[in-house]
């Protein structure tokens, strides 16, 4: 990891993997020369470095185990009715294109048991994001997870999300949405407890 670099008037912390950084910077030097630019102007001196270390972070879920997250705040408790965690930030990486989607996810599962603490649903979901991704893989990931982990009665995934390798290249369709889904147990077999996750998560609470 890199220590904290020292500048007039501030002290700034970064973490990262220097021997890793220094290699993708050298291929996002050739990128830059290959599509015509001056590596050596002064604007883009550091932008090797600043690309490989920022494309470090958004790729950071590798690092990290969406199991061990949910496993880390189980508790037994006597609840058997929805919970449900929406509008959650949500930012990727297109692995078709390694340009960006974003967007939000709605998730919920009706405990057999136990729960998890509510701060983990959000951290599953950037560890699994925070990959080459695509959005329906995604969804059944988070999906499987807490199934596979809480074990519950159901879980229920819905990702609405705006892909850049739709709208800034290929049919650049700037205003579509993408929307996927991935339901298990009394989420895919109750019409009515289907229908309830979709009415809340389509419902702005006043």
């Amino acid at each position: 990891m890199s220590k904290a670099k020292e500048k007039k008037g501030y002290n700034r912390i970064e973490e990262y993997d220097k021997d890793g950084a220094d290699f993708m910077a050298t291929g996002y030097r050739n990128i830059i020369e290959t599509i015509g630019e001056d590596p050596e102007r002064e604007g883009l001196l550091k932008t090797p470095e600043r690309a490989s270390k920022a494309m470090q972070f958004l790729m950071q879920g590798y690092d990290q185990n969406p199991e061990e997250i949910l496993k880390s705040a189980l508790f037994t408790e006597d609840y058997s009715q929805m919970v449900l965690v929406k509008d959650i930030e949500l930012y990727s990486m297109c692995e078709h294109h390694i340009l960006p989607f974003f967007g939000k996810a709605h998730v919920a599962y009706i405990p057999d048991g136990q729960i998890v603490g509510l701060s983990k649903i959000p951290r599953l979901v950037d560890a699994f994001a925070r990959r080459l991704q695509v959005q329906e893989r995604l969804t059944n990931q988070i999906r499987d997870c807490i199934d596979k982990v809480l074990k519950p009665k159901g879980v229920a995934v819905v990702i609405e999300a705006h892909h850049m390798c739709m709208q800034m290249r290929g049919v650049q369709k700037q205003n579509s949405v993408t929307t996927t889904s991935a339901f298990t147990g009394e989420f895919l077999d109750e019409e009515r407890t289907r229908q309830e996750f979709i009415h809340l998560i389509s419902t702005k609470l006043t």
